[in-house]
């Protein structure tokens, strides 16, 4: 009578599948910046005044990058032996148009090109040798974390920046490019001087707890001073050696007033991985026939 008994044991273990434990969700903790900061957008007559004075200041320099048209598809073996047949005919023009349109390729003018940065990347590369008078940031960023960075560098350099809407709609266009999410004005941009002028004292100052100066103020404060009588080379002289020199005033005092700043403790950030991730079982690998 305990034989069968023991067989159907046996049978039973023997047909129980293995369930596999479940992996335990990894939670990393990390320190978070508890200071959150947000761009200052204008809007209304600022904003359109902004944007007409740069697309009437681009439009008139006529800076735009031309690129490369994109090839077409290649033509059927038909039409290429009609081609050919008619090549003799043709060969010389098409060489000299493909020579002036090489030629046309890339920006208008180099030497205006280098009196901005555009690009996020340009910006925060400019903003850390403090090379910028004014940045523009577009509010069409997506996520916003990509220009977020940017309050700091600029208030840390007394860089005048400001979100404006359309930004890259209004110049992406006038400039040959398919979008312009960040645009600075380098000291040296002669050709940009009025404009600047006339947009810094529509810039909101930026509110960083550790930085005090306003940046617009300062700036827009030189602009009033000697605009009356100098000339546009004069004043981005002007501009570069006040900002030079309150940098140098900050570094040699090092003392910041910090009384107003109320000091935030660190946000403890708890990152969980994505439950809802499927992730796919890997691949067994094929024997290889001998």
């Amino acid at each position: 009578g305990k034989t069968p008994g023991n067989l159907r044991m046996s049978v039973i273990q023997q047909g129980t599948a293995t369930l596999r434990k479940a992996k335990k969700v990894t939670v990393k903790t990390c320190l978070d910046n508890p200071f959150v900061f947000q761009w200052k957008t204008i809007d209304g007559e600022d904003m359109h005044f902004i944007l007409q004075t740069l697309e009437e200041r681009i439009k008139h320099t006529g800076l735009k990058k031309i690129e490369t048209p994109r090839k077409k598809k290649r033509p059927c073996a038909k039409k290429q032996m009609v081609r050919k047949c008619d090549a003799s005919t043709n060969e010389l023009p098409k060489e000299e148009e493909t020579g002036s349109h090489r030629q046309k390729l890339g920006w208008t003018d180099i030497s205006i090109r280098r009196q901005l940065a555009i690009g996020v990347n340009e910006v925060t590369k400019a903003l850390e040798k403090n090379e910028l008078l004014l940045l523009l940031v577009c509010k069409s960023a997506k996520p916003a974390m990509i220009t977020t960075h940017l309050i700091q560098l600029s208030a840390s350099r007394a860089t005048p920046a400001g979100q404006v809407p359309r930004l890259s709609e209004t110049l992406a266009p006038l400039l040959g490019l398919t979008s312009v999410l960040a645009l600075g004005f380098k000291k040296q941009s002669d050709q940009f001087t009025e404009a600047i002028e006339a947009i810094v004292p529509k810039i909101p100052a930026l509110e960083v707890p550790w930085f005090q100066f306003r940046s617009g103020e300062s700036v827009a404060h030189v602009h009033t001073d000697t605009s009356e009588n100098q000339e546009p080379e004069q004043l981005a002289e002007v501009l570069s050696d006040e900002l030079a020199s309150q940098k140098r005033k900050r570094t040699e005092s090092n003392q910041l007033d910090l009384s107003h700043v109320i000091l935030q403790p660190l946000k403890i950030k708890k990152l969980v991985p994505n439950p809802n991730k499927i992730k796919k079982p890997p691949r067994k690998k094929k024997k290889a026939f001998s």
